[in-house]
């Protein structure tokens, strides 16, 4: 039956308990061929960093909605490329197909005329570039998985002088691709990994030298194993900018359970002592580092078509957006931007898929403060809150994973809210003041965001915002994301299975100032 439940949003505003980047989302882009196929689907087609259609208007207009985008080049197959070399010692080939090789396909080839083709895009698209080396190079793989040798760095070195000489721009070089702990594939002991690290932060200061915004240093982009982080992290402490780790917690894309799993709160809560001990892992190793989350795609091995790539994953992905931040993750990237069935954009025509969307109302709306957060009534509403990227007010993210219930929500602070056009009190500190019950006087508006599935259908790519289909136009542009004015004193409706973004200008925090 349908019920309706009312609740409050406590939000500490007396001190940020993270601060994100000021650019926090970020998508990444692989080199899976059309051949890559998962459960006799296969889900890439053109979305290869080597075949990507790079002229498409609707995918230059996704990303400069950003202004910039986080775009992190790699994934499964980054640590068996090479990259061409201007002398053209060896052919350039593309993967091929071969079931016997690791991952089922050969050794490929980044072409320098597509490094060229690319940059040139990503410089007139305004993303902000990290490039996943191939970490494997000159390393032989015995039986059991594990990698031997140090890195081979001179195919590497290469392909970044190149870049330096051309004038291409890259936030940050990251060295390799799921080696960390048991590893994907393959792995690499921490010991060693933190010896390449080193040699990498040292080639790059070198060719670098003079440049004065140099990259950042990115490593591991692997899965977090308590015991080898802190080794790792221990012995990178001069040489690291950045620890990089993967989350796929759904499972297999091939999971019947996917949807139950992403609806139970308490599934949702279990990766918090991830982020909690990456937390404590680089704060134990005294290495200065802070954590991205690299790669996620939720659910690997290409996601699940109508699942991954529908309305229903914007509880997962925005709960882990809001999740991340509240452990200090400074920028967090979607697998994929494009590419699979997990793609922020539909692999085929480039229309954004409702992940999409939920991103870029977090981009525009939730500012870098983090603040503690939770609500009373039920487990089933998922509540964040930042300080505004708009305003000095305050954004407050509610997700009901419930499709019976609407909630009725009033948010409230421990900390005295402080009214830009209103008299201060002088130091009188009021413990709990009821937000929104103002006086007569400012009856001030606050602005909403509601996002449902089409037809109230978790399965569907089609995403409302506040009652309207969100849509290209016939140019291809992205349709701007417009509020609904509500007045302060109401409470929060949030419909059941909606996600609902509230920016409250007017409320004033101490943590906000």
């Amino acid at each position: 039956e349908k019920i309706t439940v009312q609740g409050t949003v406590l939000v500490d505003g007396k001190s940020a308990i993270g601060r994100i980047d000021s650019h926090f989302i970020c998508a990444t882009l692989d080199w899976w061929p059309p051949e890559k196929c998962d459960y006799g689907t296969c889900s890439w087609d053109h979305a290869s960093l080597l075949n990507l259609d790079i002229s498409n208007n609707i995918f230059l207009n996704a990303i400069k909605a950003f202004s910039p985008l986080k775009i992190r080049l790699g994934g499964t197959l980054q640590d068996k490329v090479i990259y061409q070399t201007e002398d053209h010692q060896q052919p350039c080939k593309s993967f091929v197909y071969n079931a016997s090789e690791m991952f089922s396909f050969t050794q490929g080839c980044l072409p320098l005329s597509r490094w060229d083709e690319l940059n040139a895009f990503f410089n007139k698209s305004g993303a902000a570039i990290i490039f996943g080396l191939n970490a494997l190079n000159g390393r032989s793989i015995k039986s059991d998985g594990s990698a031997v040798g140090a890195w081979d760095s001179k195919n590497a070195e290469s392909l970044i002088r190149y870049t330096v000489k051309k004038g291409f721009t890259i936030h940050g070089w990251e060295l390799g691709n799921e080696l960390s702990g048991s590893g994907v594939g393959a792995r690499v002991a921490a010991n060693q990994y933190a010896s390449d690290t080193i040699t990498l932060h040292n080639m790059v200061q070198d060719i670098y030298k003079g440049v004065e915004a140099k990259p950042l240093i990115i490593a591991p982009g692997g899965f977090f194993d308590a015991n080898w982080f802190k080794e790792y992290l221990t012995k990178t402490t001069n040489s690291l900018d950045v620890a990089t780790h993967h989350i796929y917690n759904l499972g297999p894309g091939v999971d019947k359970h996917l949807i139950e799993k992403i609806l139970d709160p308490s599934y949702l809560d279990d990766e918090a002592a991830t982020f909690s001990k990456l937390q404590s892992a680089i704060k134990s190793s005294a290495n200065p580092a802070t954590a991205w989350v690299g790669e996620a795609g939720g659910a690997y091995n290409s996601g699940r078509d109508g699942v991954t790539n529908a309305f229903v994953f914007s509880f997962w992905f925005l709960d882990q957006l809001g999740m991340s931040s509240t452990y200090d993750t400074k920028t967090y990237c979607r697998q994929t931007l494009i590419g699979g069935n997990y793609g922020l954009l539909n692999t085929t025509t480039f229309v954004p898929n409702p992940d999409y969307y939920s991103a870029l109302l977090w981009h525009q709306l939730m500012g870098r403060n983090v603040l503690s957060t939770s609500f009373s009534a039920t487990k089933k509403i998922r509540a964040y809150s930042h300080c505004a990227k708009q305003s000095q007010g305050l954004t407050v993210l509610l997700i009901n994973l419930d499709g019976n219930t609407t909630v009725q929500a009033t948010v409230t602070s421990n900390s005295t809210w402080i009214r830009r056009h209103r008299h201060r009190s002088h130091g009188h500190r009021k413990k709990v003041i009821r937000l929104p019950r103002e006086s007569k006087i400012s009856a001030t508006t606050r602005e909403e965001y509601h996002l449902t599935a089409m037809d109230g259908d978790l399965h569907s790519q089609t995403m409302l915002l506040n009652g309207n289909i969100l849509a290209l136009n016939s140019s291809g542009d992205i349709p701007p994301l417009d509020p609904i004015y509500v007045n302060s004193s109401e409470p929060i409706t949030v419909a059941p299975f909606s996600i609902v973004f509230v920016h409250l200008p007017n409320v004033v925090l101490p943590a906000c100032k």
